[in-house]
């Protein structure tokens, strides 16, 4: 191992610590996991593998398995309702392999259904000390509670369902610290997005971050999984946040987080997942928080972002031959041009959810925009809560009425329209404001055009039908 035991340790550190089941050969160890997500679309040739070689799940228990990539989020009374008939498939074989295997499944169809990254943590799946595993990138949300999350591929996906281990190296370690306090109306979203325009889409590979700072303890715990799940486009391997109070008080009375005698043994570990006053870390990253304006995408990665009060950069700007090529490629494939002010560019869609920001924080950020307002004639926008339980609690709230009201379609729950797996797809040439993670050409739809930004910036497009400030909306 790269720390010794006795010596100060990151909170990263602690955690391999506390995972490791032997050293192996050329630096690399055998890491116990202690939770694993699956979806229909990630799954399936690692449950084929497991067959051909007669092998069991080890832990049925240690696993939950959802639906969310492939389903419509129009409304359907059962699968044969869905047009997509490999999504179909995908969808009934999972269910065929967690009855086999006794694996819990948050079907299409049960109250529990929804993205991913939101309903783990919604139902207190997800504790600080752990370390949770998934078919997806973004699995790097779990670090909001201290806790090392990370993405797998499919061989992966085997081994865990067989051994409940994976054969990990470890990463470097990297603290970004945002310094000062959170500005009135930045969010999570925005945090990241500045951080992934710092350092750029490869600044933190072969890392693992910690985010600290004053800004950091100000935000929400939804919005320190939004600033996790985005460290991902960094290349960062994890993204993880000492707990505190805020985490407490959320998983408080979870489905599956622990209660009496047991709730305050876990407060007393957990309080003991922090970084160590003076562990050393690999690299060093530090952003002025307060300088932060709210952030928009200009170009087809993350890093091509800019603040709203800002213009599309000059690609000679950038620092070297491949980021120059890049930027022109990217503003070629966009549309756009050089010194154009971010808040005259005009949009035809507007997308709000995603396991970025489809939880309830963001619906209501997003509707204390649109209310009393109207979508832009020349606009499309839609609604679509990261799972049924965010659905039910916005509905509870009126948050849907003052959508619908709108002109905004409110659906059902699912990635959606955050990337072109399902019946929520861009047309070519459609320019869409979108709360989701990735800008990359064809994300979204064949030739479709994404700025990225927080639910709030959506929301302000969508109905004055152009990128803008939304605090210049919002009464003080």
């Amino acid at each position: 191992m790269t720390h010794a035991r006795s010596q100060a340790r990151t909170l990263y550190d602690k955690l391999i610590d506390s995972h490791t089941v032997r050293d192996l050969d050329d630096g690399r160890i055998l890491l116990y996991v202690d939770f694993h997500v699956m979806n229909e679309y990630t799954s399936p040739q690692a449950f084929t593998g497991l067959h051909e070689a007669a092998r069991p799940v080890w832990r049925p228990g240690a696993h939950l398995a959802v639906i969310d990539h492939v389903n419509p989020t129009r409304p359907i009374s059962s699968l044969d309702d869905m047009t997509d008939d490999l999504g179909r498939i995908q969808i009934e074989n999972l269910g065929r392999n967690c009855e086999k295997h006794g694996i819990e499944i948050f079907s299409l169809f049960d109250r529990r259904q929804g993205i991913e990254h939101v309903v783990v943590p919604e139902n207190g799946y997800v504790q600080p000390g752990m370390v949770v595993v998934c078919g997806d990138s973004h699995t790097t949300t779990y670090g909001a509670f201290g806790a090392l999350g990370f993405g797998i591929g499919t061989s992966e996906i085997e081994h865990v369902l067989a051994t409940q281990t994976l054969v990990y190296r470890k990463m470097k370690s990297m603290r970004v610290t945002f310094a000062g306090p959170l500005s009135p109306g930045i969010t999570g979203k925005d945090l990241v997005m500045a951080f992934i325009a710092e350092v750029g889409v490869a600044g933190a590979v072969g890392h693992v971050v910690e985010f600290t700072g004053q800004a950091i303890d100000d935000l929400s715990v939804e919005g320190r999984m939004t600033l996790c799940n985005m460290a991902v486009e960094a290349g960062a391997r994890g993204a993880i946040i000492a707990p505190d109070e805020k985490i407490y008080d959320y998983l408080k009375g979870k489905p599956q987080s622990p209660d009496g005698p047991m709730w305050d043994r876990a407060q007393e570990y957990w309080r003991g997942m922090r970084s160590d006053a003076d562990a050393d870390f690999d690299a060093e990253v530090s952003i002025t928080a307060t300088d932060i304006a709210p952030q928009v995408s200009w170009g087809t990665s993350p890093d091509q972002s800019c603040a709203v009060t800002g213009s599309i950069p000059e690609p000679e700007t950038s620092s070297n031959d491949a980021d120059r090529a890049a930027a022109g490629r990217a503003l070629q494939y966009m549309g756009l041009t050089p010194g154009t002010a971010m808040n005259e560019i005009a949009v035809n869609k507007a997308f709000i959810g995603s396991c970025t920001n489809g939880r309830i924080e963001d619906l209501r950020a997003a509707a204390a925009v649109v209310k009393g307002r109207a979508v832009a004639p020349a606009v499309q926008a839609m609604v679509v809560p990261g799972s049924l339980s965010v659905r039910r609690q916005a509905e509870a709230e009126g948050l849907d009425r003052i959508f619908i009201d709108a002109g905004f379609e409110w659906r059902g729950s699912g990635c959606s329209m955050c990337l072109a797996m399902n019946d929520d797809v861009l047309l070519p040439g459609d320019r869409c404001a979108s709360s989701t993670n990735r800008n990359f050409e064809g994300r979204q739809g064949l030739r479709a055009r994404t700025h990225l930004m927080s639910p709030a910036m959506v929301a302000a497009a969508a109905v004055t039908g152009r990128i803008c400030d939304f605090r210049d909306l919002i009464e003080d």
